[in-house]
């Protein structure tokens, strides 16, 4: 009785919202993780537990998820006196920062000014990866035709994102 109200008080005052069943999963982890440990003398990794339990590494690692509080990102993790560091300045996207969102906006409009023969052949050269004599097969002209079409779509694209 006392630990299902314990689940109960858990359950209902947590932050967010989990199914019973993906809590009554993290428990019986949590379980078999202090039994093993117990028994063992050494923590158990995740694929032991979830052999123990008769489910996938995946659903052990969900239910543990499910169960943590979750973290404000503007938590300090710590704090020198004067100035405190938070979660949020330690989160770094090295893929979309400010410059390559600018970088993709400048090339989408530079490409848009191209025709549509010129689009068609760049994205058929750099996005299907064919050369250009399958681009010019393809498109019903040569493969001189094609190289030079490329060459000044490119061109035109360098001007249009060096003016901006």
């Amino acid at each position: 009785m006392i630990a299902g109200e314990i689940r109960r008080y858990l359950r209902d005052n947590s932050s967010v919202r989990v199914s019973r069943s993906m809590r009554d999963t993290a428990y019986q982890v949590l379980q078999v993780k202090e039994r093993l440990t117990a028994e063992r003398q050494k923590e158990p990794d995740m694929e032991e537990i979830a052999k123990e339990l008769g489910i996938t590494r995946q659903d052990v690692y969900f239910a543990l998820d499910a169960i943590s509080e979750p973290v404000s990102i503007y938590e300090p993790v710590f704090t020198d006196g004067s100035e405190s560091l938070c979660v949020m300045d330690q989160i770094r996207d090295v893929q979309n920062t400010d410059d390559s969102w600018i970088e993709q906006i400048s090339l989408s409009e530079a490409i848009s000014s191209l025709d549509p023969r010129e689009k068609r052949i760049l994205a058929l050269r750099f996005y299907d990866g064919k050369t250009q004599m399958e681009v010019a097969a393809e498109v019903g002209i040569s493969q001189a035709q094609v190289s030079r079409l490329e060459k000044n779509a490119i061109g035109q694209i360098k001007k249009s994102i060096s003016c901006e």
